[in-house]
């Protein structure tokens, strides 16, 4: 079983969670609804982690893979006035992980972290593990905890 960053601060704490490995297409328009075909998995429950910065201030967004984050939610879901994608390189420096394979589990500085509301009542959601082509499912609940992270609504 292949181990991350991700993988290891799940397993420290206890939290129960299962690996998916799956062919990674660095060519893919939408990483997460590739990954969600490749597994046949629903893509509302494929969640995607994005990072971003609320009034320059790093946090991580964790969304369906078949939706769009509003800058304008994310900001209000943050405490802040404007948000805006974070640049790659300087989300692969914060976290520790590669653009495609970033989890919100296991990062190299932790940040602030939100789900979006709407994949919380799901029993089990699949997020990435922290390597590209490798998601871990796990029940929304304990992805809260684990994290620590809220729920809140983040998409257009």
């Amino acid at each position: 079983m292949p181990e991350t960053p991700g993988t290891t601060a799940l397993k420290t704490r206890g939290i129960p969670f299962t690996l998916h490995p799956y062919t990674y297409d660095p060519k893919a328009d939408a990483v997460g609804l590739a990954a969600a075909q490749a597994l046949g998995l629903d893509p509302s429950l494929t969640l995607k982690t994005l990072m971003v910065e609320v009034d320059g201030k790093p946090a991580c967004c964790v969304i369906p893979s078949d939706r769009q984050l509003s800058m304008k939610k994310v900001a209000t879901a943050f405490g802040g006035k404007s948000a805006a994608m974070m640049p790659p390189p300087k989300a692969e420096k914060l976290t520790g992980y590669k653009v495609g394979g970033i989890s919100p589990f296991g990062q190299r500085r932790p940040v602030p972290t939100a789900i979006e509301s709407t994949a919380t009542t799901a029993p089990k959601v699949w997020i990435n593990a922290g390597q590209r082509g490798l998601l871990l499912g796990i029940a929304p609940q304990d992805a809260l905890a684990a994290i620590p992270a809220t729920a809140a609504p983040l998409t257009a």
